[in-house]
């Protein structure tokens, strides 16, 4: 099967396309390279054996799409390419929407166009706001919070409204939980531009000497050890749920919808512990207090996906923190 992989040399993207690889499909990257680089394309090349084909473009140009979804004979789609920082999307609201909702609108277009109707999207937990006891599953009131929260829970209903317009489509909305991890090899991992926004990176950046201490945001939440409780999942059982579920879904239609976490929760004073660990020293941090819009506590109910297509995710925080700093040690300033 020849997949178009939107966003496909990002972090999450790339390691899909691993999978994908090694399952025997062909991915077609498109990515505009905004937040990302090409010398992703030789690690995956290294990893694999094979190059996959590369197009560097926005998915907001309709026509490179049409011309990239016929010449190359694509049967299905999986739409990682947006914008995904929670911070910038409320300062820059126009800038989520414009990229996040009309681009996939852009692309479903084209897709119709050209008569390629799976669709496989990068959803996210922020959907769920923070309303609801964990754990979380699919049938969590959705309440974001943040233009970027609004932006994919307005793709999943567009894609919702589409599947009911016209049966022979099949989307799927994977919403994820925390991803982390990096592939084993230490070839592949994130690599954020400029200052981390989540936890993982910025103790990775912390660990390599590029950061001073990791801030931890609040002590005093209602939780085992106070700090911030959520759901990390290895970036590699994240890849594999999407081949998954891109395997369940193709040739099904409807709208489906599923959680992809570890569901469990784990603290930022864990992941600290866990990360000094992994690279054999203790890491500084300072307490700071509160961010405004965090939650105490959240983590997934997966058991939709196990249940649907046999998906789970298998790595433990050791495995995400060691996998982490052996990318993070040998690539100290992340892709070259």
């Amino acid at each position: 099967m020849k997949i178009l992989v939107t966003g496909g040399t990002g972090y999450i993207g790339s390691h899909t396309c691993v999978q994908l690889i090694e399952k025997g499909w062909q991915p077609v990257i498109i990515d505009s390279l905004v937040n990302s680089k090409i010398s992703v394309l030789d690690r995956i090349q290294q990893i694999t054996g094979t190059r996959p084909t590369f197009i560097e473009g926005d998915v907001r140009n309709a026509d490179l799409l049409q011309k990239v979804l016929t010449e190359h004979a694509i049967e299905a789609v999986i739409h990682f390419a947006g914008l995904k920082s929670v911070g910038e999307s409320v300062n820059l609201p126009l800038k989520y929407y414009d990229n996040n909702v009309h681009g996939s609108v852009v692309l479903i277009q084209a897709m119709k166009q050209c008569h390629v109707k799976t669709l496989v999207f990068s959803s996210s937990a922020t959907v769920y706001g923070d309303a609801s006891e964990p754990p979380w599953n699919e049938q969590v009131p959705t309440a974001p919070t943040n233009p970027y929260g609004q932006s994919k829970l307005m793709v999943d209903q567009i894609m919702a409204d589409v599947s009911i317009s016209d049966a022979a489509w099949s989307m799927t909305s994977l919403r994820y939980f925390n991803p982390v991890g990096a592939h084993p090899s230490g070839l592949m991992g994130e690599d954020p531009q400029g200052v981390p926004n989540n936890l993982m990176p910025f103790l990775a950046q912390v660990a390599v000497g590029r950061r001073e201490a990791l801030q931890v945001f609040g002590n005093d939440y209602p939780t085992p050890d106070g700090t911030g409780v959520r759901d990390y999942i290895h970036v590699t059982d994240l890849a594999s749920g999407h081949v998954a579920a891109l395997g369940y879904a193709h040739g099904r239609s409807g709208h489906f919808i599923f959680n992809l976490g570890s569901g469990q929760g784990i603290s930022v004073l864990q992941m600290h512990h866990a990360f000094s660990a992994a690279c054999g020293r203790a890491l500084p941090f300072v307490l700071s207090p509160r961010r405004p819009g965090d939650i105490a506590a959240y983590w997934a109910d997966p058991e939709h996906a196990q249940r649907t297509f046999n998906w789970e995710a298998k790595k433990s925080i050791d495995d995400m923190c060691q996998d982490t700093w052996r990318w993070q040690s040998q690539n100290p300033n992340g892709y070259p």
